[in-house]
């Protein structure tokens, strides 16, 4: 053993144990360092997967829900990452600084959409419009899913007090839906009192943007005053699309959606935005 001989108060420690005693405070406060993170994404991940199995056994909406179980299964695989030390001390300071930066990024931009989806979520049209425009959603051999159900309602009530307003159903046939989703529409409408010489039907639309624009063909975008009805966190997309294809008085109403589906609609509607973004729709 080497002799000499540190002091550590009023004691004499080896060196060789200094050495030992000093390592180890530091891989302590390594490990403390990524502690946190490594609790946070462990604890999304299970959220994430525990919500996709929720989704399913509740059996709502489409097939999107399975990504959070990847999301669920990404946010693991970074929790098991910040646990193993020797890898985060092996991974570049630069590569994390570029990681970083890239998840702030993602963020700030999720948040500033998130925040313009939920400016447009509860809106309410002014009485006396010229047309009601209801853009479709999944039709089931049962009926209407309940996010198009809940439009259709909203519809009805609003068309209920403006008796002078006419109505176009927009939505065509999905490979898995027994009838084009307007042709439903109109049946569901009528069924609950709509006269049908106020309903237009517009059955060949497969996207929102196909909607509006192949909706505007049964009116005058540039003239007539246009409430478009469609499911609270789909509004701000649906009012932005409707302006770019020259809908010059157009405002939205609101309909409700399931509460526990909220999360799994804001994601998608995010990404939703990003496409249209994208594909210069909005």
């Amino acid at each position: 053993m080497n002799i000499r001989r540190r002091s550590q108060g009023d004691r004499l420690v080896p060196l060789e144990r200094s050495r030992r005693t000093i390592q180890l405070e530091k891989r302590g406060r390594r490990l403390k360092r990524y502690l946190i993170p490594c609790r946070i994404f462990a604890l999304a991940g299970i959220a994430s997967i525990l919500y996709c199995a929720g989704i399913a056994l509740a059996g709502f909406g489409t097939w999107f829900f399975l990504v959070w179980a990847g999301i669920g299964a990404g946010c693991l695989i970074l929790s098991a990452i910040f646990r193993n030390e020797k890898l985060m001390t092996a991974i570049p300071r630069w590569i994390k600084g570029v990681c970083l930066g890239i998840f702030c990024m993602g963020m700030l931009l999720f948040i500033s959409v998130e925040g313009m989806i939920l400016a447009k979520y509860n809106v309410q049209a002014a009485p006396g419009a010229d047309y009601v425009i209801i853009l479709g959603a999944q039709w089931k051999s049962t009926g209407p899913s309940e996010v198009l159900r809940r439009r259709l309602d909203q519809a009805i009530r609003y068309l209920a007090g403006n008796p002078g307003t006419k109505v176009i159903v927009s939505g065509g046939k999905g490979g898995n839906e027994p009838v084009a989703e307007a042709e439903g529409m109109q049946g569901y409408l009528i069924q609950r009192g709509v006269d049908a010489s106020r309903i237009l039907v517009e059955n060949a639309s497969s996207n929102t943007c196909e909607n509006l624009v192949f909706s505007g063909r049964l009116l005058d975008p540039g003239k007539d005053s246009v409430v478009i009805v469609t499911s609270n966190f789909h509004m701000f997309r649906a009012l932005k699309i409707a302006q770019k294809q020259g809908y010059a008085n157009v405002e939205g109403q609101s309909a409700g959606s399931v509460p526990g589906m909220a999360p799994n609609n804001l994601l998608r509607e995010f990404l939703g935005v990003l496409k249209d973004f994208w594909v210069e729709n909005l």
